[in-house]
């Protein structure tokens, strides 16, 4: 018997990408616009919406153009939307006081979603002081006995129940507490389901890793932080710290589980994937949006193929639900 040919070599790899049908036949990982969670910005004293320069694309809205933007996501078959309020920089104080506000512009706006959608559309809150605070941190601040400011952990957890139960009487589908502080969890379940709000979901950040990521974040909701959170939120070198934290969640009452950023975490997602047995989800955060966004405006990748790419990137390691500015544009292109 002679030599092989080239010809004669197995071909059976790429028998299965010749063609965009076949490709689409045997995908191993596919998306549904159900699975995209769209977050999105409410600020108050701003008369039209406003585009956040560091995130193109993506904006500041009121109660009107947030309720358009709803309405589109909810058409293209995203069933989700995540709610940042903005507060203006007058309501701000040392506790976050204006969060668990029934007239605060989060609680405002979540009323005013639930009215117009009822069920058809998931309304989650963001339950964090963050944006409310006037010093910018995820909770209360207090002096160490080394007389260093500190964010208090027992001091914050209070303030986080008070704001979930505010954010259910408002109409909160899922609460979603992000501040990363111990036992978070377990208070938030315990307060809601004693004001009657047992119906009430949590979505729990339980690997959020302090990164650079979130730099456009910032701008998005006018944050007023100075310093960093690498006190609280989690170390980039650590994954142990993620499974345990994640498992602490689940014990206490979560009823999803997160990863926080996503393509820089896609070990963790993959780790935490295959340990929990709640739903998980990853969060496309801004920095990873704005990257991908500028280098499309310079010509540099393809925006809209580059952002697909990911989001499977994000569905193949384990992410259940894949929250993304991009969750309209996605959600059109593989329904």
């Amino acid at each position: 018997m002679g030599a092989m040919s080239t010809y004669d070599l197995p071909r059976r790899p790429r028998r299965l990408r010749q063609n965009p049908a076949m490709r689409a036949l045997t995908a191993e990982t596919r998306l549904h616009p159900a699975d995209f969670i769209l977050p999105t910005f409410v600020a108050d004293g701003i008369e039209d919406k406003r585009e956040i320069a560091s995130m193109p694309g993506v904006y500041q809205h009121t109660t009107d153009s947030l309720k358009a933007l709803c309405h589109e996501a909810l058409e293209a078959g995203v069933k989700c939307v995540d709610v940042f309020g903005v507060p203006r920089d007058e309501d701000k104080d040392a506790t976050g006081s204006v969060a668990w506000d029934e007239d605060g512009v989060l609680n405002r706006n979540l009323r005013a979603l639930r009215e117009e959608f009822g069920d058809d559309l998931l309304i989650m809150a963001d339950t964090c002081l963050d944006e409310f605070t006037d010093h910018g941190h995820c909770g209360a601040l207090s002096t160490d006995r080394f007389g260093n400011e500190i964010v208090d952990n027992d001091k914050t957890l209070p303030l986080y129940a008070k704001m979930a139960v505010a954010q259910a009487e408002a109409g909160a589908h899922i609460v979603s507490p992000s501040g990363m502080m111990d036992g978070q969890i377990a208070v938030i379940r315990d307060a809601l389901d004693e004001a009657g709000y047992q119906d009430v979901s949590i979505m729990a950040y339980s690997a959020k890793y302090a990164s650079k990521f979130f730099g456009p974040f910032r701008d998005a909701v006018g944050s007023s932080l100075t310093g960093d959170r690498r006190t609280y939120q989690q170390d980039p070198a650590n994954i142990r710290e993620s499974i345990l934290e994640t498992q602490l969640d689940i014990d206490d009452g979560a009823d999803f589980v997160m990863v926080k950023p996503a393509l820089p975490y896609l070990d963790v997602l993959r780790e935490i994937a295959d340990m929990s047995p709640v739903p998980v989800a990853a969060y496309q955060v801004s920095g990873e949006y704005a990257m991908m966004a500028a280098a499309g405006r310079n010509g540099w990748i393809d925006f809209e193929e580059t952002m697909m790419e990911s989001l499977v990137s994000i569905k193949r390691a384990g992410a259940d639900q894949i929250f993304t500015y991009y969750a309209i544009e996605a959600a059109k292109e593989v329904r």
